[in-house]
């Protein structure tokens, strides 16, 4: 979970979401889903954080659970969010770059979630 104040971050695995909550509100989110096959992988799709949470550090807050998430099941992550993408980049200690053929696998399997 993060340590700012007032924030909470949990995982609703069954809708695909890692939301933040902030005094019990959503305050963003990162839409997911777990990659079939091995290795499975969670896959970032969006990062979403509502207007009046922007500069609180929740996008950071919520990428860093999401790897921590991943770490937790022995997962790789593959963020195909921008954001994501952009945090794992500043972050290579807590979030180690997923391989390429890793990657297409997830570019691929996101054409089956058009809810995404």
């Amino acid at each position: 979970m993060a340590e700012q104040i007032g924030l909470e971050i949990r995982d609703d695995r069954t809708n695909g979401n890692l939301i933040a909550y902030e005094n019990g509100k959503a305050a963003g989110t990162i839409a997911y889903f777990v990659m079939e096959g091995t290795p499975a992988a969670l896959v970032a799709v969006h990062t979403v954080v509502e207007p009046e949470h922007k500069g609180k550090g929740f996008a950071g807050a919520l990428v860093q659970e999401f790897y921590a998430l991943a770490a937790r099941e022995d997962v790789p992550v593959v963020p195909l969010c921008s954001y994501a993408a952009k945090w794992a980049l500043g972050h290579p200690d807590q979030a180690p770059a997923a391989p390429a053929e890793l990657v297409e696998r997830a570019k691929e399997q996101l054409k089956s979630h058009p809810e995404l």
